[in-house]
């Protein structure tokens, strides 16, 4: 049986909103340093930037929650039953305005704040859930610790 599974990462970029431009380019190296400290090679994600009101429709839709949050992750390899076609690792959708607000409140910038969403939500796709239990949240957060150390942290704003 041959296996439709793509032999390297295919990473889409969608922005749909408007508060902020970001870099395709810079999103799609980010997420590939990730993946690729994490091991993995080939497989295919979607990055997604979004306003206020999309994120709470989604957070509302998935979690119960009728509130906007900063990032949601949504993999496709968490209880996986096996044998699939394909490699879809998942999907990551960001709420901007969400991320704005917290990088003030946290002061650092906008960009400092999306690569630490991004980074998260990746580790996500990569099999970490820090809801799963405190030691795992405490193994996930380790692992953004040392992800933001070692990976270059440019700016995911700028020109397309």
């Amino acid at each position: 049986m041959s296996r439709q599974t793509p032999a390297r990462l295919d990473i889409s970029v969608i922005d749909r909103q408007r508060r902020a431009k970001i870099s395709a380019v810079k999103v799609r190296g980010l997420v590939r340093k990730v993946l690729t400290r994490e091991g993995i090679r080939a497989g295919e994600v979607s990055v997604l930037f979004v306003g206020d009101r999309r994120m709470r429709e989604l957070n509302r839709m998935f979690r119960g929650a009728d509130r906007p949050t900063d990032v949601l992750a949504f993999s496709f390899r968490e209880g996986e039953q096996g044998g699939g076609e394909t490699n879809l690792l998942g999907d990551v959708v960001i709420s901007v305005p969400t991320a704005e607000k917290q990088a003030a409140r946290e002061g650092h910038s906008l960009e400092a704040e999306l690569t630490i969403l991004l980074i998260h939500g990746v580790l996500h796709l990569a099999g970490y859930d820090h809801e799963r239990s405190s030691q795992e949240a405490r193994r996930m957060r380790r692992r953004e610790t040392e992800s933001l150390s070692q990976i270059e942290r440019r700016p995911l704003r700028g020109s397309r």
